[in-house]
């Protein structure tokens, strides 16, 4: 029972709160916690992390829990930072999800829907493939890699066992809801404009000849200005993207420095 004397329950009591926090991310980050990614591999994933980022904390001091409550309430607010961090970078991501779903509702593709394990959901056909194309440039920029940073740099602000939780996450979640909505709007635009001007050209074709059939036909131009539009415009779609990743990033890391200013 000797070692068991020497055992160090600090070291233990701190990789846990590393291990809490950067699960919270590996969780809920795209990329690291899509559910194309078996759970294995996605907890082995955390523990090495964890025991990468492990000995950068060795200096910190953690107050001693003394009671399971207690503990209970390092790991919670762990979770927690680790958790906005990644839903933060999963609110960027809905931004191109909400464009395809607009591009499906207004083409008329909806019933098409398949099952995107991303967001646990059916959504168009189109919102599955933006959503690759953005997984894409994102892997492409080095996403991943900022990601990781930003996860270091919550570390240096909110030290294991600090318990402390940025009140500036609040705001920093509306505006990303904000930038990811316009986002949205932004990348579905030139295919939404497409469609509702050949609606509107139809609607003055089915006044001047009523015995056409504007139904069938409209099925058929939908289609084909869906598919010619969009990939005349999936590069300044994906372009858009880009110019919003390194924003969003730095806003939503900040939202974790600030703490450590006071």
């Amino acid at each position: 029972m000797n070692w068991l004397a020497q055992f160090n329950f600090d070291l233990l009591i701190l990789f846990t709160l590393i291990l809490t926090r950067v699960s919270g991310l590996v969780m809920t980050a795209p990329i690291y916690g899509s559910s194309d990614v078996p759970l294995q591999a996605r907890a082995l994933l955390a523990f090495s992390l964890a025991v990468l980022v492990t000995p950068t904390q060795f200096g910190t001091l953690i107050e001693p829990p003394g009671t399971l409550p207690n503990y209970l309430t390092f790991i919670g607010s762990e979770l927690l930072v680790g958790v906005a961090l990644g839903l933060g970078v999963l609110v960027l991501f809905s931004g191109v999800q909400v464009a395809g779903q607009l591009i499906g509702r207004v083409s008329g593709t909806a019933l098409s829907d398949v099952y995107d394990p991303a967001f646990g959901e059916d959504v168009p056909q189109f919102a599955r493939l933006l959503f690759l194309l953005a997984m894409a440039v994102f892997v492409t920029l080095g996403g991943h890699r900022i990601v990781m940073a930003g996860l270091l740099d919550t570390f240096e602000a909110i030290p294991p066992g600090s318990r402390l939780v940025p009140l500036s996450l609040v705001d920093t979640f509306e505006r990303l809801l904000t930038q990811s909505f316009a986002l949205g709007i932004r990348a579905s635009a030139p295919v939404v404009t497409a469609l509702l001007l050949a609606t509107v050209v139809l609607g003055l074709i089915s006044r001047t000849l009523p015995q056409l059939n504007v139904l069938m036909l409209g099925f058929g131009l939908n289609a084909i200005l869906t598919f010619g539009v969009l990939a005349l415009t999936l590069g300044a779609a994906a372009w858009v993207f880009q110019d919003q990743i390194e924003p969003a990033m730095e806003m939503l890391v900040e939202s974790f420095v600030l703490p450590s200013s006071g």
